[in-house]
């Protein structure tokens, strides 16, 4: 997943306020913070249209299913379990043509999912897990 420019960011910034203006999907997320690193997993049902936030730091992107993906330079078609080094400065819309697990991972010194989300991105207010109160939290000592 490349880093996008400034302008294609704006141009993203703009699609995601048509996108919030309709009806929104709760989506759970699944969290752990466990070694030094922290991973958030999602899944998204057939159809459903996600644009993630501006994630400001490299992470690993793991995803499972299948759905359609734009990357900043195009649109790939995912289709089953694939590991993907993804960089900083990138905000992702994923396209689910089929159920699509999606977890991101990042090495962090957090110890709580709040710090974990302030450190990827600044837009960490406005996560779908800020506000859902059925997301699973698992921290350990390890």
């Amino acid at each position: 997943m490349p880093v996008m420019s400034d302008e294609l960011l704006g141009s993203l910034n703009a699609v995601q306020d048509q996108l919030l203006a309709l009806p929104q999907v709760e989506i759970q997320t699944d969290h752990i913070l466990h070694g030094g690193m922290y991973a958030r997993t999602i899944r998204i049902a057939p159809e459903v249209v996600l644009m993630g936030a501006l994630v400001k730091i490299p992470t690993m992107l793991i995803v499972n299913g299948k759905t359609a993906v734009f990357t900043g330079e195009s649109w790939i078609e995912l289709e089953g379990y694939h590991v993907i080094p993804a960089r900083a400065g990138r905000k992702q819309i994923f396209v689910a043509r089929e159920e699509t697990s999606i977890t991101m991972i990042f090495p962090t010194d957090a110890k709580t999912v709040e710090q974990a989300e302030k450190e990827f991105t600044d837009e960490h207010e406005s996560l779908m897990s800020r506000k859902n109160e059925t997301d699973t939290v698992t921290i350990t000592e390890g």
